[in-house]
C-alpha cells in the first residue's frame, strides 16, 4: 500500500451532511494528526469564510484552523486577481465569496457595467440578481462561476447547487463560464501549492465522483472515494475511470491502511 504525505479532503458529504457530522470523519482527521500528515479541506462551498468553515468543523470534533481550509471563494478571488488586479466584480453569492474578493483588493460592484461576473451559491437569489448578471455578461464581462455543482448534499437530501444557478445565466446569454472549483484543476493546483506536497505523494478524498474524484484524476492525484454523500456505491460499475481506492466509511481506511 502506497504511503501518502498529504491529503486534500472534501467537506460536504465527506466530513458532514449539512448540519450533521458524518460518523468516523473526526477519527480520520485525528489519525492524520497523530501521524503528522498534513491535510487541507478543499470545498466548493463559496458561502462561508475560512474561519466559518473551521468553526463548524471544530463543533463536530474535527480539528481545523482557518489555514486548513481552501474554499472555492479564495481560489476564485486569487484567479481574478491574476487576471486583472483592478477588476470590478458583480457578485452573486454570500459572505464567503464577497469577503474573499474584497480581501484581494478587488472591487465588489452592484453595477452590470463591470469587468467580471462571479456566481457563487446564493440562497437569497432573485430574478433581478440574475438579470444584472446576464446584462453584464452580454456587455462583455468575464463570466466566472465558483463551481458547477448542480446539487449539494444536506441532511434534507440533495438541494440545488451553484451550477444550477450558473446555468440560468449561461443558458440566457449563450456564454459558458470559467469554473474554478472541483473538478477543475485551478483550485487543486492552488491547494497543492499551499499543502506543499507533490501530486505523486498526495491523496484526494471525497464522496462525489463528478467533482472530488474527477478533480483528483484531472490533477494527477490518487483518489479515495467514500460512499457517505452524493455518489452511491451502485454507480461504481459505470465509472470510466475508477477511484484509486474506495471505502464505505473513513474508518475502513484507518483500520485497513496502517502504512499511511
Amino acid at each position: 500500500m502506497k504511503s501518502y504525505k498529504g491529503y486534500l479532503i472534501d467537506l460536504d458529504g465527506t466530513m458532514y451532511l449539512g448540519e450533521e457530522p458524518i460518523a468516523d470523519a473526526a477519527g480520520f482527521i485525528e489519525h492524520l494528526r497523530t501521524k503528522d500528515i498534513p491535510y487541507l479541506f478543499v470545498t466548493n462551498n463559496s458561502s462561508k469564510t475560512q474561519a466559518d468553515v473551521a468553526f463548524k468543523l471544530n463543533q463536530f470534533g474535527i480539528h481545523a484552523s482557518p489555514e486548513h481550509v481552501v474554499t472555492t471563494s479564495l481560489a476564485t478571488a486569487k484567479y481574478i486577481k491574476e487576471l486583472n488586479e483592478n477588476a470590478s466584480c458583480y457578485v452573486i453569492g454570500e459572505e464567503g465569496v464577497k469577503a474573499a474578493i474584497e480581501a484581494e483588493g478587488l472591487t465588489v460592484s452592484n453595477d452590470e457595467h463591470c469587468d467580471v461576473v462571479v456566481i457563487g451559491i446564493d440562497r437569497h437569489i432573485t430574478y433581478e440578481k440574475l438579470a444584472k448578471a446576464c446584462l453584464a455578461v452580454r456587455n462583455g464581462a468575464t463570466f466566472i462561476s465558483t463551481n458547477g455543482d448542480v446539487a449539494i448534499p444536506t441532511e434534507r437530501g440533495l438541494l440545488p447547487g451553484n451550477g444550477s444557478l450558473t446555468s440560468v445565466v449561461s443558458v440566457s446569454t449563450g456564454v459558458s463560464p470559467i469554473f474554478i472549483g472541483k473538478p477543475e484543476k485551478i483550485i487543486m493546483e492552488q491547494a497543492l501549492e499551499i499543502l506543499g506536497t507533490t501530486k505523486e505523494e498526495t491523496m484526494m478524498v471525497g464522496d462525489n465522483y463528478e467533482t472530488d474524484i474527477q478533480a483528483g484524476i484531472r490533477a494527477g492525484l490518487d483518489t479515495l472515494m467514500v460512499f457517505t454523500g452524493v455518489t452511491p456505491f451502485a454507480h461504481m460499475e459505470y465509472f470510466a475511470k475508477k477511484p484509486t481506492y474506495y471505502v464505505h466509511s473513513l474508518k475502513e481506511w484507518v483500520e485497513n491502511n496502517n502504512s499511511y
